[in-house]
């Protein structure tokens, strides 16, 4: 599959990677066409990966991944061009995270409405799927790293976009049984509210490598 990543931070870096190993092609989106974290991990990835603009790769990918930081999302997106996500898959691992009064940081839209959502409205011709934003990086593409059993979860508006969805997380190595889907898109608001828990028990573990799982 031809796969857009937008966002050459880590995250972006890690998934793409990830994708390049599992066979697909995928193209990693920035403001420039020439920036220097796509073009070192292109450069990394070899022959699945190529680098362009957010517009360039969203209008390669068949399947969009929206890695950008949470702030910048809804630019980044404005940029990759509505029509370029048009009837797409658009997989949001994006956080409202607001770090502008330093650490730890508030969320930017809450409660009420949530950056999945907004993203949907956006963009109400994409078929945007919330998923991976409640984990770090290395985890989303490699759960084997928390050696117990634990849960992912993902929510969106169109069902068979979440199925497309959850193939690409069991190819990742989540098995079906801990994908747990959250109903429509509103349940973003949960998922992005569960990053103040999160970056607290980072702290308090000291490790990036955990999870939870939804007991029952």
């Amino acid at each position: 599959m031809r796969i857009g990543v937008l966002g050459t931070g880590m995250v972006g870096k890690t998934i793409a990677t990830k994708l390049v190993a599992l066979g697909h092609e995928v193209m990693m989106g920035s403001r420039a066409p020439d920036n220097e974290q796509a073009a070192e991990w292109v450069a990394s990835a070899g022959s699945g990966g190529s680098q362009g603009t957010f517009a360039d790769a969203a209008g390669f990918g068949e399947l969009v991944f929206n890695c950008t930081a949470g702030t910048g999302s809804l630019e980044a997106l404005e940029l990759a061009g509505a029509e370029n996500l048009a009837h797409k898959t658009l997989v949001d691992v994006s956080n409202p995270l607001d770090f502008s009064q330093g650490m730890p940081p508030s969320l930017f839209v809450c409660n009420t409405d949530s950056l999945g959502e907004q993203i949907q409205r956006a963009f109400p011709d994409a078929r945007v799927v919330k998923t991976l934003n409640t984990v770090n990086c290395e985890v989303m593409v490699d759960p084997a790293r928390v050696p117990r059993e634990h849960d992912v979860f993902i929510c969106g508006d169109d069902a068979s976009a979440k199925a497309e969805v959850v193939g690409l997380l069991r190819s990742f190595g989540w098995p079906v049984e801990h994908i747990v889907d959250l109903g429509d898109i509103t349940a973003a608001r949960g998922t992005e509210a569960y990053l103040l828990l999160w970056l607290r028990l980072r702290g308090a573990t000291e490790t990036r490598d955990f999870n939870i799982r939804v007991v029952r």
